[in-house]
Formats: C-alpha cells, structure tokens, sequence
C-alpha cells in the first residue's frame, strides 16, 4: 500500500506541474499544509525555536526548513543543517519573444528554443500545450502570475516517411526548422498571447513578459504486468523533489536543522541567481544564524556537522542497450536508492558520505545500488558539487533510477519514490 500510495502522490503532483514555477508553487503548497511560515527575502526574518519556514527565489526555486525546540537555548548548538536538495527544472522548449511564424500562407507556428540536453524525436506527435508565468503591471508593481492553457493546444509535426527516407537511421534534427510546433491556421496577430491572457484571466496587452514552455500533455501512469513501472513527463528531477519535500513536512528534527531546497536552471548549468551555483543556500543559512544572533563561528561548525544529499535521478540499466553501461554498477528500476560515484568527481560523493548513505539506507530498511559511468563514456553532472563550492558541507549524490532521462516522457519503478521518502525521513530525523 505504501509504494502504490507514494506513487498516486507523485504522479498528481508531476501533473499539476508543468513548469519549474508551477512545481515550487505545489512545493510551496505540500510546505502550508504542513504548517510551514512564507518568508521573504526583501524582509526581516523573525524565526522561533520549534519554527516551520519557506521562502522562493525568483517563483522557480525554493527553500524550506525546520528549526529544531532547542536551538534558541544558550547551549543550542545544534548537529548540523541536514539538507536534502533537488531541481524543479526539466529540458523542455522556451517560447521566445514575438512568437508567431506564419508557413506557407496556412499555418502559425510558435518560434521556440531548447532548454536543457533533449531527446528531439520524443517530441514529435504528441498533444503539447504552454505553461509559466508572465508579469503584468498590478497598480504601480509589475507582478507575476502562474498560466497553464490547459488544452491540447500544440503538436510538433514529424515529417513523412515518403519525404524522409532514412529518418530512422541516425538523423539530425534542427531546432528552428524542425522542431516549431503547430498552433493554429493563419488567424489575427498576437493570436497565442491572447490565448495566455484568456488562460491567465487578464488581458493580452497587459502581458509585458512572460516565461512560457511547452510541455507534454500525458499524464503519469502506472505500466508492467504488476504496476511495477511508473511513465511520466518530467521524472527528472520532479520526483526526487517530491520526495524531499515530502520526508521534510513528514519528519520532526531531533537536534539539527532540517532543509529541503529545490533548485532552478540545473539543466542549463544553475549559473542563474535561482540556480545552485548562487546564493541563495547561503543566504538561507546566513539568515538563520542572524535571526537567532549567532557567531559566524556557529555557521561554520554547523556546516561541518551537517551533511547534503545531492538527489537527482540515475540511469538505470537500459533492457536493449546493457553495454552502455557500466560493467558492474548496473542499477535497476525499484532498486531503490543509487549512490553515484565519478573519478573525476562530477558526484561529489565519496567514501566517507557513502558509507553514511548506505547506513541511512539500512536504518530505514530501504535497497541501495551503485551507478559509475563507462570509463570510455562521459556522464552528466549534478548539483552537489556545484551546491558545496557555496556551502562547504560534506555531501552525497543519490538518484533513483531511470530509463529515457530527458526523453519527453521517462520511465521508472513504482516502488522507488517510496523508498526515497523512507530514506529521506531517516536523514531528517
């Protein structure tokens, strides 16, 4: 019942959030229904020993955390921030400014870009639609608001077989010419902003800007002979940051002070002020030490106290395709969790935090594998060591494992969300 019951969860809120601004605000969401207080950073911050807190940076990342009864005592130490951190971005296509492109005298189609590493070919011939947020002047401020056309609107059209022989058999696609999906027959300009503003409840020119992505219209399911397979758009890393976020708001810290932070921009490197190559964890623990009017010397050893789990999701070993796999660290679906190592450390774990995850993974009862690259093949990076440049805290990257990793739709087990809540909520506690 645990396993079917993590996974409903999980999927419901991959559907409710097309876009990374749409997943913080469900974070945001799971954080209030567990008592969490919304802070802002242009503000003061009073925090309270026993406080449950979030605040966002710029709508797509987030931070959450709970401060432990004891800290404000004069011997309050603490054991350290245990932090859980994750992404709420996933490769997608960006609409770009003035979109509309009129074909042959017949047709509209939307002039978009890549975000992040795609798999194209997943793109074609599916129901898409846009998601976001624009800004609209409210009084005197500029203002954002969240939309979601919630339509099948799109489709990005693959070219016949008889007009593309050999298609199959390696091809390249471009992104400005075969990549633009369908909108509509030529109608009146500004067409698609009009549809935004319908779907936003405000009207076209009030629109000044706007952060707008396709996304793909399926929704999450359960596949296999038993249900033992999850299909959904956005696994990467939308289910490692459900999990996060649903082992904070389910766990009490004995002594430490516990953080879930969701971080934009991972697919596009995080050099943005919202992404993990900012400050925006250091603030939050700057911030923390200041309301409760501790000396840097307190910041510093709770960093070394404390411990960063990394969690992005890993490649499973692929049914067709094993020897592009690592000879020996093959991990599978509902293998539970995989600690990822690199030699030339693009993982920042190491033996030491290993060891620590793999002693969380037997308290909580909860399977561990290992992922290492092919030697001759290189891998991705994640945010860990990207995380610890800023806050020098000893860290592991884990994942759960995966199948098409930034296809439009991914695929994994049915059990692994669970466990990473299971694992997550022996951290934490």
């Amino acid at each position: 019942m645990e396993f079917g019951r993590r996974t409903d969860e999980m999927l419901r809120f991959i559907g409710e959030s097309p876009s990374a601004f749409h997943a913080v605000e469900n974070l945001k969401k799971m954080a209030m229904a567990a008592g969490y207080g919304e802070l802002r950073e242009e503000e003061e911050w009073t925090l309270l020993a026993g406080g449950k807190y979030f605040v966002t940076r710029n709508d797509s990342s987030i931070a959450a955390f709970c401060i432990p009864a004891d800290l404000g005592k004069e011997n309050g130490d603490g054991a350290g921030f245990h932090i859980v951190a994750a992404h709420s971005d996933s490769p997608a296509f960006k609409v770009k400014e003035n979109p509309e492109i009129k074909a042959e005298g017949q047709y509209v189609k939307l002039n978009t870009e890549k975000y992040g590493g795609m798999l194209l070919h997943t793109w074609f011939d599916r129901p898409l639609s846009v998601a976001g947020r624009i800004a609209v002047k409210e009084g005197e401020k500029i203002v954002t608001r969240l939309v979601n056309v919630d339509k099948d609107l799109l489709v990005i059209p693959s070219l016949a077989i008889h007009m593309s022989r050999g298609t199959d058999k390696g091809a390249e696609f471009n992104p400005q010419i075969d990549m633009l999906p369908l909108y509509a027959l030529t109608e009146e300009e500004n067409s698609f902003l009009g549809t935004v503003a319908k779907a936003a409840g405000v009207k076209a020119e009030e629109i000044l800007a706007h952060d707008l992505f396709l996304y793909v219209r399926e929704k999450g399911r359960r596949i296999g002979k038993d249900g033992e397979f999850i299909l959904s758009p956005r696994l990467d890393d939308l289910q490692c940051a459900f999990s996060a976020m649903t082992a904070l708001t389910e766990s009490s810290p004995a002594s430490g002070i516990n953080i879930c932070a969701v971080f934009d921009n991972e697919e596009v490197g995080s050099g943005t002020r919202q992404g993990a190559d900012s400050t925006f964890l250091a603030d939050v623990l700057g911030r923390i030490q200041e309301a409760f009017g501790k000396p840097d010397s307190w910041l510093r050893r709770n960093i070394a106290r404390g411990f960063l789990i990394s969690a992005d999701n890993a490649h499973a070993v692929h049914p067709g395709h094993p020897e592009k796999a690592d000879p020996v660290n093959k991990p599978c679906l509902n293998g539970g969790i995989v600690i990822k190592y690199h030699g030339s450390q693009k993982y920042t774990t190491d033996s030491l935090t290993a060891a620590r995850i793999k002693e969380l993974c037997r308290e909580a009862d909860v399977p561990v594998q290992a992922y290492t690259n092919r030697s001759d093949i290189a891998g991705g990076s994640t945010l860990g060591n990207i995380s610890t440049a800023h806050v020098s805290i000893p860290s592991a990257d884990i994942g759960l494992a995966q199948l098409a990793m930034h296809s439009a739709v991914e695929t994994a087990g049915s059990r692994d969300t669970a466990y990473a809540i299971r694992m997550m909520k022996r951290f934490f506690a």
